[in-house]
């Protein structure tokens, strides 16, 4: 692919509103939460915030974020370029964790939803886990 056209398709990724983060919207507003978007007074902007319960939710694609997982296939770098794809994706990773850190340290609770884990086979599963977070119920 030339460097034009690779520049055009890197240019569609969406680092906001994305299918994913639109599942975890939707399930947490049904449980009967309001949120704020993108704080931009926070660390690494969280993608749902819930200021009077001081909660954030980031929803992390499993390729940009290198999500952790082993089972996870989004996550594989590139065997091409890799040269240029590791220490990219491992700076988003530090980014991440920096940023977590420092909404922790300030006394932020956070939890990290994963790509793989907004498909309609784990729907049900992230539900419970945004219960648990949101309203502290236990069996998360």
């Amino acid at each position: 692919m030339t460097d034009p056209a690779r520049s055009a398709q890197m240019a569609l990724v969406k680092g906001k509103d994305t299918k994913p983060e639109m599942v975890v919207r939707r399930l947490v507003h049904a449980i009967g939460f309001r949120f704020r978007l993108h704080r931009k007074d926070l660390p690494g902007k969280p993608d749902l915030v819930l200021p009077r319960i001081r909660k954030a939710i980031e929803v992390r694609g499993c390729f940009w974020h290198q999500h952790p997982d082993p089972s996870c296939w989004r996550a594989r770098v590139p065997k091409t370029r890799q040269e240029f794809w590791a220490p990219k994706l491992e700076g988003n990773a530090g980014r991440d964790r920096s940023n977590e850190a420092a909404l922790r340290g300030l006394g932020w609770d956070i939890l990290v939803v994963w790509e793989c884990e907004t498909g309609p086979a784990r729907r049900e599963e992230l539900e419970r886990r945004l219960r648990a977070f949101l309203l502290g119920e236990s069996g998360s």
